[in-house]
């Protein structure tokens, strides 16, 4: 009887890991070596929760021939990616062929050798802008974590910095998404910005400017989901000069 307690009790714990189960993926030394696969993989997960890590024996691989996606090159190596009949791991193809998946690629500067360049299948479809956080957490956070310079809603619309665009104003720009995204990226957030699993801690000579913001990946996702659910501002037409 203690036996079978015993049986049933990891199996409980053993569910959740079954379902979180993380997804290899193989690479060239020049690819390991050069850090991209760092600076790319938490952002992937970041976006969709799937976590893939780098694994010599993956089943997801980057080769320099053979059959595959052709992803993005070094030079004048091109990289191709092949992968299995799996949702995730055709998830991840997608999301190295989508729009920000290429900006992630390209906004990598590696140490030593030429940029990487993403490379797009024409047969590729554009990856659909889908938050599935909570919306309703995602305000409070955003005025909470943000609002000190933006105006994120009507709640702090007298406060923010004057020359600091607001929530509405971003999501009318038709790269909106890309831009929240990979916020902590653009100036000036990487200075005071950290992203647990995803940015690299601050430089201890380097002590950020302000007060740190942290910001988990399932709060950013919830500030995500409220951004896509707000109105974007109606900016008017072009002024015309004549």
């Amino acid at each position: 009887m203690r036996h079978a307690l015993l049986c049933l009790s990891l199996l409980a714990f053993a569910t959740p890991c079954i379902a979180q189960e993380e997804i290899g993926l193989a690479s060239p030394e020049a690819v390991t070596r050069s850090g991209l696969l760092q600076h790319i993989l938490p952002r992937f997960s970041l976006k969709t929760g799937i976590r893939v890590v780098a694994d010599p024996a993956g089943p997801m691989r980057l080769v320099v021939e053979g059959d595959g996606t052709r992803v993005f090159r070094q030079g004048d190596t091109v990289y191709l990616l092949q992968i299995g009949a799996e949702p995730r791991q055709e998830r991840f193809r997608d999301w190295m062929q989508s729009e920000i998946g290429q900006r992630t690629i390209e906004s990598f500067t590696p140490a030593d050798g030429p940029a990487f360049v993403a490379l797009r299948d024409e047969t590729a479809s554009e990856e659909t802008v889908d938050f599935e956080g909570d919306a309703a957490l995602g305000a409070k956070l955003a005025q909470g974590k943000c609002g000190r310079c933006h105006v994120t809603g009507a709640e702090n619309r007298m406060k923010g910095i004057g020359s600091t665009p607001s929530f509405a104003v971003l999501r009318s720009l038709p790269d909106w998404d890309a831009r929240f995204q990979q916020f902590y990226v653009l100036r000036p957030h990487p200075a005071f910005t950290q992203i647990p699993g995803v940015t690299a801690p601050f430089d201890a000579e380097r002590p950020p400017p302000i007060h740190p913001v942290t910001v988990t990946i399932e709060e950013l996702e919830a500030i995500l989901a409220f951004v896509a659910a707000t109105g974007a501002a109606d900016l008017g037409a072009p002024l015309i000069v004549k």
